[in-house]
């Protein structure tokens, strides 16, 4: 999941970044925030060439990747743009390195500061109807940079990466839409403080 379009500034109301067609009757979204560059290149970069199968734009979850009806998109677009407005912009440090080994391989950037603040956005999302799933982990953000790759290029990364400091103002989030057919793209940009 993950575009660069939401550091610089987010459009409101767009209904569809890609253009493409939904297909079927469920779709897979997720909602993040992305990281600006020059950060997010590189640390996009640095999961490309650690071999992770799942390398994506380098981003902070505030929803994992959660299947609903596609009739309930209106609904959940809603939701989200009253969860925007009623948060504020916030600054994020990421800072650091961490891992969840051995629970799962991998290994991540920190959150600083900024963490209250996703936590707070990742409840609310997940307050709609739609959105409520169990989950099978306590949530907690980071910038996943190493995932499901042998131990010494976990540690290569956790140990790389351990001086890495970025320091940026949030001031949206990006639901994103998977159809199966095409990699995730961005569907929606929501600005916080409405």
């Amino acid at each position: 999941m993950g575009t660069q379009s939401v550091a610089g500034g987010v459009a409101r109301s767009v209904d569809r970044r890609d253009g493409a067609p939904d297909v079927g009757d469920t779709i897979q979204i997720g909602i993040a925030v992305d990281i600006p560059e020059p950060w997010g290149g590189m640390l996009t970069r640095r999961r490309i060439e650690a071999g992770d199968p799942q390398a994506v734009p380098a981003h902070v979850t505030l929803l994992g990747p959660t299947e609903i009806p596609v009739t309930a998109l209106p609904a959940v677009e809603a939701h989200l743009a009253r969860v925007a407005a009623t948060h504020l912009p916030f600054t994020l440090h990421l800072r650091g390195t961490g891992t969840f080994r051995p629970v799962t391989q991998v290994v991540f950037v920190a959150v600083a500061a900024g963490i209250s603040e996703c936590e707070l956005l990742a409840a609310a999302i997940n307050s709609a109807p739609e959105l409520h799933r169990e989950a099978r982990f306590p949530y907690h953000p980071h910038v996943t940079v190493a995932q499901d790759v042998p131990p010494e290029v976990l540690d290569k990364a956790y140990e790389d990466l351990a001086d890495f400091s970025a320091l940026f103002e949030v001031e949206g989030f990006t639901l994103f839409s998977h159809s199966g057919a095409t990699r995730w793209q961005p569907r929606r940009d929501f600005r916080l403080g409405g």
